[in-house]
C-alpha cells in the first residue's frame, strides 16, 4: 500500500508538535519575564513547579483550527490568566531564521510561553 506524501504545512505541524511535546532535542522552551514574574516566583520550588505546570498545559493543548495548519501558536488559561505560546524557526546556531522550517536537519525550534498581554 502506497502512502501519500504529507504536505509542507502538515510536516511543519508534526515537527512543531514534536517540539512542544519535548521529543525534539534541538528545541528550546523559553518563558518571557512577565510570565515568570506572574507565576514562577524565581527558582523556588513553587516557581519550578509552576514552570512544569505551564509546560504540561502547553503540551496538552489541542488545536481546534489553525488557519495555516502549522500548529505554531496557541492560547490557554493558566491560574486565571490568558497565556500564549508560539514557535519560531531558527538556523541551528539560533542566529537567523531557518531557511526551511519543514526540514528538521537545519531548523531549531524555540517555543516561547508568555502572558497574552505581552504579545
Amino acid at each position: 500500500m502506497l502512502t501519500e506524501p504529507i504536505g509542507r504545512a502538515e510536516q511543519i505541524a508534526k515537527l512543531n508538535d514534536r517540539a512542544r511535546s519535548g521529543f525534539d532535542p534541538s528545541a528550546r522552551i523559553m518563558f518571557t519575564r512577565g510570565c515568570l514574574d506572574a507565576f514562577c516566583n524565581g527558582d523556588t520550588p513553587s516557581g519550578l513547579v509552576a514552570q512544569a505546570e505551564l509546560i504540561k498545559t502547553m503540551r496538552r493543548h489541542r488545536f481546534e483550527e489553525d488557519t495555516y495548519g502549522e500548529r505554531d501558536f496557541g492560547a490557554f488559561t493558566f491560574r486565571g490568566e490568558r497565556v500564549f505560546f508560539k514557535i519560531d524557526y531558527y538556523d541551528l546556531n539560533l542566529e537567523y531564521g531557518s531557511e526551511d522550517p519543514a526540514d528538521a536537519s537545519i531548523t531549531a525550534r524555540v517555543v516561547t510561553i508568555m502572558l497574552a498581554t505581552e504579545y
